[in-house]
């Protein structure tokens, strides 16, 4: 199973080096994907296709740092096996990143419409004060806004006193400043809006650290493919 005894060669050597920097960039994406995970149950309801993506970074990052694992454990070993085995995982885990892209890409409408819908349907539930109203309230403090498109949706919903908003659709928020309100006084654009331009800012940010990963680990395979061949000569020799 192993080519040569003692220290790895140089090659091997930067090939270790190279896996301890894939570990660090897998604990660095559980680590983005943990943050998604804590702005997206901040923002939508669980169960919706864009509270998924941030459980498959996280998976993604766990199975990377095992790879990368995997391929130190290779190099240090000069394993046929293991260097083979690191290729075909991290070719596995480069496929399903591209996979998920794509599928985002091409789900990005239904996910905002389904925001949407989800927004409005709490808006419905507001007046139950069943924690949905805690939830609204801080979502409207926190992007200035009111409703869903905007502050006019909250005429279908049945709220006491008639004829008012939340009072945390007011620009400054005090008891019972959503009643019998003017329009100058409180917060006109919907929320719907303005929290899937601020998500979109965010999803870039960790498109963008995907991509740099994404380029790190074909490197990777590529130096894999590398060593193998070379293993794979050394058995030829011998």
């Amino acid at each position: 199973m192993f080519v040569q005894g003692g220290a790895p060669q140089s090659p091997f050597k930067i090939f270790i080096d190279f896996n301890r920097f894939l570990g660090a960039c897998a604990v660095g994406l559980m680590a983005v994907g943990i943050g998604a995970l804590f702005i997206f149950n901040q923002t939508v309801s669980q169960g919706t296709a864009s509270s998924v993506l941030p459980v498959v970074i996280i998976a993604v990052g766990a199975f990377l740092f095992l790879v990368a694992i995997v391929g130190c454990c290779g190099a240090c070993q000069e394993s046929y096996c293991l260097m083979l085995t690191f290729v075909i995982f991290l070719s596995l885990i480069v496929l399903v990143e591209v996979a998920t892209a794509i599928a985002g890409y091409v789900l990005r409408d239904k996910v905002r419409s389904e925001f949407n819908k989800d927004f409005r349907q709490q808006m419905k539930n507001y007046p139950k004060q069943n924690q949905t109203d805690l939830f609204l309230d801080k979502m409207q403090k926190k992007f200035k806004c009111c409703g869903a498109a905007n502050y006019t949706d909250w005429e279908t919903v049945p709220l006491e006193p008639k004829d008012r908003v939340p009072d945390s659709c007011c620009i400054n928020v005090t008891a019972g400043c959503g009643v019998n309100f003017k329009v100058k006084d409180i917060h006109t654009e919907g929320c719907v809006e303005k929290i899937g331009a601020w998500l979109r800012s965010n999803v870039l940010v960790v498109a963008a650290a995907a991509l740099g990963i994404a380029f790190v680990e074909v490197l990777g395979i590529v130096f894999a493919c590398c060593l193998v061949k070379s293993i794979q000569s050394g058995y030829e020799v011998m």
